[in-house]
């Protein structure tokens, strides 16, 4: 059985995706699961971050579970499945907290998207990443995740990537800039756990004001107007919890308001 395991650990939203003997590829229930998380996070305040793994630790997810594009006959189901996976990449993209992807082994194909929609990538060295349906099935991909290529890899590599169908090594992706840190995995999970406890300390409507005006940013350039997210936090009581704490040598203690 296929699933997306959803557990609450304190402020931490660990998510797991499950495809046992697939290589955690993503079937519709889980892409349906995955369009959850947004409105989970958005209703629980005391969500501080998201962790995304691959069950098993031998893949993240290689890609769409293929069985069920036996079901296709038409144009039009394909269509409608890349516009499938484009409201759950819109979604992950307005997790108001930062997603943390954690990459063992391979993320192709849906599961470079999944990693791609990730504010921070870690992975194990002997992790790939790549879209090789060129090579594989014949299908291509839609511009919602091109376009999320193009601003993790950047234009030039992933549509070197893309037309070769070769995937990148941990090292490459890293180079690229999607990649954040390259882990043994011998210290992979100590390295996650600091990370998460690093977020978890930092002011809340900080980092979920920096997630918007990115994706501000990257949909109107310098031009993005921001007036409204600044005001939230300028006038917030945490900003004024953190001017005092500082002024005091005190360690501010967040509220999220």
């Amino acid at each position: 059985m296929s699933s997306l395991e959803v557990e609450r650990d304190g402020a931490i939203l660990r998510l797991t995706l499950s495809n046992p003997g697939r290589r955690n590829a993503i079937t519709w229930p889980m892409y349906d699961s995955l369009q959850q998380v947004e409105p989970t996070v958005a209703a629980d305040p005391g969500i501080r971050v998201v962790v995304l793994r691959g069950a098993g630790g031998e893949a993240f997810a290689a890609g769409t579970d293929i069985r069920q594009f036996t079901e296709f006959r038409t144009g039009e189901q394909g269509v409608e499945y890349e516009h499938r996976v484009g409201r759950v990449i819109a979604s992950l993209l307005r997790v108001r907290v930062p997603v943390i992807a954690v990459v063992e082994g391979p993320a192709v194909g849906a599961g470079l998207t999944l990693a791609a929609c990730s504010d921070l990538v870690v992975a194990t060295p002997d992790a790939v990443f790549g879209a090789p349906v060129a090579r594989t099935l014949g299908n291509t991909l839609p511009p919602a995740v091109v376009a999320r290529l193009h601003q993790r890899l950047g234009a030039g590599r992933t549509t070197a990537m893309l037309l070769t169908a070769r995937l990148l090594s941990a090292t490459e992706a890293a180079s690229a800039g999607l990649v954040a840190d390259v882990v043994e995995r011998d210290g992979l999970d100590a390295h996650v756990a600091e990370l998460l406890d690093r977020i978890c300390a930092n002011a809340p409507l900080t980092l979920a004001s920096l997630k918007e005006i990115e994706r501000r940013v990257l949909r109107d350039g310098a031009a993005a107007e921001a007036d409204d997210v600044l005001a939230a936090v300028y006038g917030s009581r945490d900003f004024q919890a953190g001017v005092a704490a500082f002024l005091s040598k005190q360690r501010a203690e967040w509220e999220g308001r």
